[in-house]
């Protein structure tokens, strides 16, 4: 499924709620990806939407052991801000994983493919997107 010439991609909040419900699409392509020693990024602003820290988030744990989970920054917290202005959109989040998206050149797993790409366009940047 992943081209192994990829170094990386990235997690958006729908990508870590498959994990949690234990999708196996999403379990299968994560296991693939670190096979093929492919790093699943999660922007910290994702986990941080995400996370409960219930005991019912054991297999999202698990998942992101396996996971670098990216500090925003300054550079792209202001690039986000940029993006959010350009797409008339306050979702914060959404920009963070385009920009990083963007800025490593990596593919994205969302559920929320218009929204993203909505801010990937704004900016002017192209953005591959795949399903958990």
């Amino acid at each position: 499924m992943w081209r192994a010439d990829l170094p990386n991609i990235i997690y958006d909040a729908g990508a870590l709620i498959a994990a949690e419900g234990g999708r196996r699409a999403f379990l299968a392509m994560h296991r693939e990806s670190l096979a093929a020693e492919i790093d699943p990024i999660v922007p910290d602003v994702v986990l941080a939407q995400v996370w409960r820290g219930s005991p019912g988030q054991a297999l999202l744990s698990r998942v992101l052991a396996g996971c670098d989970v990216a500090a925003t920054g300054e550079r792209t917290a202001r690039a986000a801000g940029v993006a959010c202005g350009r797409a008339k959109t306050c979702d914060i989040v959404d920009a963070v994983v385009v920009v990083t998206a963007v800025r490593l050149g990596a593919p994205v797993v969302t559920d929320d493919p218009t929204d993203l790409r909505q801010l990937a366009d704004a900016v002017g940047a192209p953005l591959v997107l795949h399903a958990p």
